[in-house]
């Protein structure tokens, strides 16, 4: 039998409390300063400049769509223009529609329509698959979910653009205050 005589003393166990209690305390200052300093030090704006007019063209097209749908907040309230045809479908209101492009989605160039939605009482002046030009703000909608809705500003007839066809989202597309 193993008798162990425990001969605790007071002075020892003060100084070892102090201890653990003084390596705490260091570190949890040295984790606070170094939270304010990489906050500060790599800090992100997520708040994107609001140009007056945004204007989309065939190259940037489908980043920028697919880059509103996926951050609608940060873009509410941007004026932005450009130029597809005109795309209805069965449950839209009658101010509704999507102006579409064609967007390449294979080798054989199988295409399907993409856009945005917009809404104006104007639109019941044009047919399906005409081609207009618009100017509208990006404001939160629902269809089928919350998605982006240009509420038409200005409307206007257009020839077809000499490239008709998108293609999908560059994965290395980046935006930047400028875009949007």
């Amino acid at each position: 039998m193993f008798i162990y005589n425990l001969k605790l003393n007071g002075d020892k166990i003060s100084k070892t409390i102090l201890g653990i209690l003084i390596v705490t305390i260091s570190l949890l200052i040295i984790y606070v300063c170094f939270t304010l300093v990489s906050k500060s030090t790599f800090k992100t704006n997520d708040s994107l400049k609001k140009c007056e007019l945004y204007e989309l063209n065939s190259s940037n097209y489908t980043n920028v769509l697919k880059n509103v749908h996926d951050n609608l907040d940060l873009y509410v309230g941007q004026n932005i223009k450009f130029t597809g045809f005109v795309y209805r479908l069965y449950d839209f209101s009658e101010d509704q529609f999507v102006l579409g492009r064609n967007m390449i989605i294979s080798s054989d160039y199988k295409a399907v329509v993409v856009g945005f939605l917009c809404s104006s009482p104007e639109i019941k002046n044009y047919a399906d698959n005409e081609w207009i030009e618009i100017e509208g703000t990006i404001t939160k909608g629902n269809y089928h979910g919350e998605i982006p809705v240009i509420k038409i500003t200005k409307i206007n007839k257009a020839s077809n653009p000499s490239e008709e066809y998108v293609y999908p989202p560059d994965d290395n597309f980046v935006t930047t205050s400028t875009v949007l």
